[in-house]
């Protein structure tokens, strides 16, 4: 069992952090992997399809999931994002443990189909600097800051259904409590059980 990959949740509000965080921790680690979402949004500045998103049309998303290509799938601002069955299962097929980055309403729904895997959700520090970093970006309308600012108030009501909360307030502590989430997991009894057995000679 201790072989087999994990599957990890991570959401936080538009603004907190993250992608970056993500991006640190995987030059950290090796024993894990991005399962890219897919998304109808349009593709930012320096993003790479495949990489950060399969950017997807809204027809083809549609018949992806009527295909049944798709794992899970919400509506969030405006656009479609959601699970690819192949993101995941490559990298638990490799014994990696898979890393989604996804909504909340898609985090409760992997929670259904999948009860053992694990959730990370990432606080800002407080919502002023959730607005401050919005529009540091300085690709959001004013409009589209309010949108996300309030549906940010939305989803920290889920953050309780949550496994784990870490909250960005310095990026570095924020990626080593990352890291020690991951280790605390892989180190859960039910996740272990195997290795109990071997040693106390009760190996199947």
């Amino acid at each position: 069992m201790e072989n087999k990959g994990v599957l990890f949740v991570v959401s936080a509000p538009a603004g907190c952090g993250k992608d970056t965080i993500l991006n640190e921790f995987f030059k950290r680690t090796d024993t894990a992997g991005y399962a890219v979402s897919a998304t109808t949004r349009a593709m930012r500045e320096g993003e790479i399809n495949g990489v950060h998103y399969h950017f997807l049309t809204v027809e083809d998303f549609k018949e992806k999931i009527e295909s049944g290509e798709v794992l899970e799938y919400t509506e969030y601002c405006g656009n479609f994002y959601g699970t690819l069955k192949k993101s995941v299962g490559d990298l638990l097929s490799q014994g990696k443990d898979a890393v989604l980055k996804i909504e909340v309403e898609g985090a409760m729904n992997i929670r259904r189909k999948f009860p053992d895997a694990c959730l990370v959700f990432i606080l800002p520090p407080s919502l002023e600097v959730l607005e401050k970093r919005l529009r540091g970006r300085g690709t959001e309308t004013e409009e589209k800051i309010m949108e996300r600012t309030a549906q940010a108030k939305t989803e920290l009501k889920f953050a309780e259904n949550y496994d784990y909360i870490i909250v960005n307030d310095d990026l570095n502590v924020a990626v080593e409590d990352l890291l020690g989430v991951f280790r605390a997991e892989k180190l859960r009894k039910p996740r272990r059980e195997s290795v109990l057995k071997s040693i106390m000679g009760e190996e199947n």
